[in-house]
């Protein structure tokens, strides 16, 4: 029994020593540097608190050589050096704080032990250990240092100082003065309190504008992945009847020959099979996307044309219900098309009717009265989608909306290898114009922003 105690005592006694020893070298790391700790720049009076400390260690300077001079029996010269020191430290602590504190300190040090050694006629009316304008220069000082290190150092710096003062009042006795430890060791408290408050409102409020700025990225990629996905989920429909027809053709084509022969029916018979997998891979894929399709009327841009979870694809055959759609709430909207239409690829079609889409969703939501121009250009290589609206005819209706709709539009054009810009117009119009390639390119380089489209947009 009495083994297992002392072990038990080894154990506990070797805990609370590692922890001591630790709790000594991190305190030792904040307070034995050098390093530079410059104040924090203000936004619109970035040297005004730089000036006003000068100029509180030029008034310790000369205040406090006049009264080491005068009241503390110093030779001039000495109590110059002294006082010199103590605004040399207010100065120091702006970049180097806890160098200065041991500077200040050192300067403290000197001061108490020389006037205790030459006081001289009215000892009791002689401030000491501290001097008043040691008081103010270490109020400074450690003002600073609370600022910029640990709460722990600031409090290790307050310790020292005030064992340091009790060490010189109740350890060296003999003659009468007027004491200023506890006077110094109240303001110094206070100060080191409220240098620790405002360094912790400062961490937390960087903390804070970090954390707003993490959770500003994080929704923007969410956006991003939710209308990738929605983009996904509308292509499968694409895809799947492209690679369904590619099936049928290969397994009818050998009928459509008299006498075939063995190699042609082998290779029609590899690319049905190689399209069935190839559906069924794209199917095993893609189902995730399409269990989180969106309901009937809940469409994401607010149009209310949601769609079933297997209802076609709308391609621009269906250009004119929508914009009827939109006259029957009371708005004006013109359709004007230019060149030959001809059908587009189904990519094309489905991302041209989407952005038209969106675009009339926020003329409606934003823009309450306006005119709407929908144009369609149709060139050699590509199509031009242009939505303009005038000006409102009222204020808009509070809106919740973050800009999706626009990064929706510029993820669709981004997949096509078009170019996209969406601003304001004249007279607090807005106007959206993409041109969308017939054949875009395999490594699609992106939505253009500042490029303006091609062939007839601005």
């Amino acid at each position: 029994m009495s083994r297992l105690g002392r072990v038990t005592d080894t154990g506990v006694g070797r805990a609370l020593r590692a922890r001591v020893t630790g709790w000594l070298r991190v305190l030792r790391g904040d307070l034995w540097t050098v390093r530079v700790d410059p104040l924090p720049p203000s936004t619109w009076l970035r040297w005004l608190p730089h000036g006003l400390l000068c100029l509180a260690a030029f008034g310790i300077t000369v205040g406090g050589a006049g009264d080491l001079g005068d009241n503390g029996h110093l030779a001039p010269g000495l109590a110059l050096l002294a006082a010199t020191g103590q605004g040399s430290a207010v100065v120091l602590a702006m970049w180097r704080p806890v160098p200065a504190w041991w500077l200040s300190l050192g300067v403290f040090l000197l001061i108490a032990v020389t006037v205790r050694t030459r006081m001289g006629v009215d000892l009791e009316t002689y401030t000491w250990p501290w001097t008043a304008a040691g008081i103010i220069a270490e109020l400074l000082v450690l003002l600073l240092l609370a600022l910029r290190v640990p709460t722990r150092a600031a409090v290790a710096a307050l310790a020292v100082t005030g064992f340091l003062t009790w060490v010189f009042e109740s350890m060296w006795t003999g003659q009468p003065y007027d004491t200023t430890g506890v006077l110094a060791l109240s303001l110094f408290t206070v100060v080191v309190i409220l240098g620790s408050a405002l360094r912790g409102r400062r961490e937390a409020r960087a903390q804070l504008v970090e954390q707003t700025t993490l959770t500003a990225e994080e929704r923007t990629r969410r956006t991003l992945l939710e209308e990738r996905s929605r983009i996904a989920r509308e292509l499968h429909d694409v895809v799947a009847h492209h690679m369904s027809v590619i099936s049928i053709q290969a397994q009818v084509a050998p009928h459509l020959v008299e006498n075939p022969p063995d190699e042609l029916r082998e290779n029609l018979a590899g690319i049905r099979q190689n399209a069935l997998e190839a559906l069924i891979e794209l199917r095993r894929v893609l189902g995730v996307l399409r269990s989180e399709h969106t309901g009937p009327g809940d469409a994401p841009d607010g149009s209310g044309e949601g769609t079933a979870p297997h209802a076609p694809q709308p391609t621009l055959d269906r250009l004119d219900a929508l914009v009827e759609n939109t006259r029957a709430v009371g708005r004006e909207v013109v359709t004007e098309i230019n060149g030959e239409r001809r059908p587009l690829p189904p990519g094309v079609e489905l991302s041209a009717y989407r952005i038209v889409q969106e675009a009339l969703s926020n003329a409606l939501r934003h823009a309450p009265g306006a005119r709407i121009t929908v144009r369609l250009s149709y060139g050699p290589d590509g199509l031009d989608v242009e939505i303009v609206n005038g000006r409102p005819t009222g204020p808009p209706p509070p809106s919740t909306g973050a800009g999706h709709g626009l990064l929706g539009m510029r993820e669709r054009v981004a997949m096509l290898g078009g170019t996209m810009t969406a601003h304001p117009w004249h007279w607090d119009g807005f106007k959206v114009a993409a041109f969308l390639p017939d054949t875009p390119p395999v490594d699609s380089p992106g939505t253009d922003h500042p490029t303006a489209p091609r062939k007839g947009t601005s």
